[in-house]
């Protein structure tokens, strides 16, 4: 790996592992709020804050940690499902589909605006976050070998 890789690798993961931490916190106040139809605005917002941790660190596991992975790799470029595919092969990630389904989250999140869509999104971003906080460490182990 050349000092360049290794030096842009060590950014992403510092950036990772602060949005992870960042991810960790909103998630653990979450997951103490019950999901009902009359959420306070307080409520609400530590939702969206999650969602929008959520999507922020899938983008940099998905779209810089994995594809730097696969430079540092020397794997051709492909499409983030050649890049997901490759990661469950390494053992980054325990199934292609489950991180196929964080970056199809990842796009409701963006996209999504009706209340009762987003009850839903929160209950699945609650389901996701611990599956993508472990493709995380695992990645780190992957860096490490």
């Amino acid at each position: 790996m050349n000092s360049n890789d290794r030096k842009l690798l060590k950014e992403e993961l510092g950036l990772m592992e602060d949005a992870i931490t960042m991810l960790r916190h909103s998630y653990d106040k979450c997951c103490n709020i019950e999901l009902r139809n009359d959420l306070g605005m307080d409520e609400q917002e530590s939702f969206e804050a999650l969602c929008s941790r959520f999507a922020r660190a899938s983008d940099i596991f998905i779209q810089k940690l994995l594809r730097l992975v696969d430079k540092v790799d020397l794997e051709q470029p492909g499409t983030i499902r050649d890049r997901i595919n490759r990661a469950e092969k390494k053992g980054i990630i325990d199934h292609a589909d489950q991180l196929v389904d964080i970056r199809n989250l990842r796009n409701d999140i963006a996209h999504e605006y009706l209340p009762d869509a987003m009850r839903d999104i929160w209950k699945t971003v609650l389901i996701y976050t611990p599956v993508l906080i472990a493709a995380f460490d695992n990645l780190k182990a992957y860096i490490k070998q």
